[in-house]
C-alpha cells in the first residue's frame, strides 16, 4: 500500500464513563463537501487495536472524500481502560454502542455506516439492530458473529471442551502468534445471551460481507450464515478466492473500499 497520499488523523479522545472503563477513540469530522456521506465507524476484532491496517486504511481513505471516520478500542484493548479478562461480547457491544452515541450526538440526522471486522462483525450487527435508524449499512470484513459457538463445537477437541467446562478455561492454538487464545467459560456462557445467528433477525439495512475462501478463522460458510439469518436484509457476499482471514493486502482493502464507496453513495442518493 502506497503511504505518499496518506492524511493525518486526528488526535485521540477519551470517552469518559461512569461504572466503566474509559475508552480511547478517534473522530475525523465530516468536512462540508462529504456531509452527504453517511459516517464511517470501525469495529476491530477480537485483541485487536484501532491502529491495525485496514482501521487506519479506511479512516485514510474516508478523510479523503471529507467523509466522517470513527475507529476506537474496546475496553481491555489498544488505549482503553479495563482488564481483557474481564469482558465480554456484551461489554464490547456496549463500548461500540457508547462510542457511536457520544460520535453521532454531534450529528443529528447523519447516517452511519459501520465496518465489522471478525469479531467486530458480530459487535457491528448488534450496534446496527439497536441502533437501526441511524445505521444505514454494514460491511463485514470475515465476519464472525457467534464465533463462541463455532469455536466450541469445531475447534476444541473433547478434551479441551471437558477442559473448559471442568476449569473453566482451555487454550486454542493462534496462527498468528505463539501466545494461543485463552477461551473461558464465563466470556462462552455470556456469549449466548447476544447470538444472532440462531434465529431470523428482520432487518432492512443492506449488508456486504468481505469473506476469504482460505479463512482458517471464520469459514466461508460464516458469511452464507449470516445471509440466511437476515432475511429481512440485501445481503451480498463477495468472496475472494484466494483471501485469508486478515484480508488486509492492498488488493483486499481497496475491495473493502469499494464496498464502503458503493454503500455510501446509495445511501447519500436516497437521502
Amino acid at each position: 500500500m502506497s503511504t505518499e497520499n496518506a492524511v493525518n488523523s486526528p488526535e485521540i479522545s477519551i470517552l469518559e464513563r461512569e461504572n466503566a472503563p474509559n475508552l480511547a477513540f478517534v473522530f475525523t469530522p465530516p468536512e462540508e463537501r462529504g456531509l452527504k456521506l453517511p459516517i464511517v465507524m470501525f469495529c476491530g476484532g477480537y485483541r485487536s487495536d484501532m491502529n491495525g491496517t485496514k482501521a487506519t486504511y479506511m479512516e485514510n481513505q474516508c478523510i479523503k472524500r471529507g467523509q466522517g471516520f470513527v475507529r476506537f478500542d474496546y475496553r481491555g484493548h489498544g488505549r482503553s481502560d479495563g482488564v481483557f479478562e474481564d469482558s465480554g461480547i456484551g461489554d464490547w457491544a456496549q463500548d461500540a454502542q457508547d462510542v457511536f452515541d457520544d460520535v453521532t450526538s454531534h450529528y443529528p440526522g447523519q447516517a452511519v455506516v459501520l465496518i465489522g471486522s471478525s469479531m467486530g462483525g458480530w459487535i457491528a450487527l448488534l450496534l446496527a439492530k439497536a441502533r437501526s435508524s441511524i445505521v444505514k449499512g454494514v460491511v463485514g470484513v470475515a465476519a464472525a458473529p457467534d464465533f463462541t459457538e463455532e469455536m466450541f463445537e469445531t475447534r476444541l477437541n473433547d478434551e479441551q471442551r471437558a477442559e473448559l467446562m471442568a476449569s473453566g478455561v482451555t487454550k486454542v492454538p493462534n496462527d498468528y502468534s505463539d501466545e494461543p487464545y485463552v477461551f473461558t467459560k464465563a466470556f462462552y456462557e455470556e456469549a449466548k445471551k447476544h447470538l444472532l445467528l440462531t434465529l431470523p433477525q428482520n432487518i432492512t439495512f443492506p449488508i456486504r460481507l468481505v469473506q476469504g475462501m482460505l479463512d482458517k478463522d471464520v469459514p466461508w460458510e460464516s458469511a452464507v450464515k449470516i445471509q440466511k439469518s437476515f432475511t429481512g436484509s440485501e445481503v451480498d457476499i463477495v468472496f475472494v478466492d484466494d483471501g485469508d482471514h486478515r484480508l488486509s493486502r492492498p488488493e483486499d482493502m481497496e475491495l473493502i473500499d469499494r464496498e464502503v464507496v458503493s454503500l455510501s453513495e446509495d445511501i447519500a442518493n436516497n437521502r
